[in-house]
């Protein structure tokens, strides 16, 4: 199965596309959406769905992943990552892929062992878990390929019947 995981931002989103098969997971590639400050917000949704496109026609994932919204100190940065988040959301099911997200403990604990790990650990635990070596990924990067570990891990843990409370939430009915 292959697993596009999303790091939304209105200047910067990551992506990072897994295969899954069996217990084995690959990085397929990894990147990120750069967007220029200068240009106004509804020229840089426009293209950030126009790029997301782009990859799904490429890679073709079965399941997107995306870090559900978290409360936010600056209001105005909050609903700007909002608006991202619904261009990659519309794009997504226009696409006819099926969407999932998790909150930043689910990620965390999936990808360290925590929910309160920092991103130094998470990077570090996405590299380990991929088999990257030295490789260096952007924050934006790694943080993308960590939602799509974590949506990896759950899919095998709900396909063997574990009991899970804090289950990531399907968006497919937004198709």
């Amino acid at each position: 199965m292959r697993i596009l995981g999303l790091d939304p931002g209105s200047r910067y989103t990551g992506y990072g596309l897994i295969d899954r098969r069996g217990s084995q997971l690959k990085k397929v590639a990894q990147g990120r959406i750069v967007l220029s400050p200068a240009s106004p917000l509804p020229a840089r949704l426009a293209r950030l769905c126009a790029e997301l496109g782009g990859l799904l026609r490429r890679f073709e994932p079965e399941a997107a992943v995306l870090e559900s919204l978290f409360r936010g100190v600056n209001v105005r940065s909050l609903i700007v990552l909002a608006q991202a988040r619904g261009a990659l959301l519309a794009t997504l099911a226009a696409g006819g892929v099926d969407i999932h997200e998790y909150s930043p403990a689910e990620i965390k604990t999936a990808v360290v062992g925590h929910g309160r790990a920092d991103k130094a650990q998470v990077s570090r635990m996405v590299t380990l878990i991929l088999g990257l070596g030295e490789e260096r990924l952007t924050p934006d990067a790694s943080d993308a390929l960590a939602v799509a570990i974590c949506f990896a891990q759950r899919l095998r843990l709900d396909r063997l019947g574990a009991p899970s409370a804090a289950h990531g939430q399907s968006l497919s009915s937004c198709k």
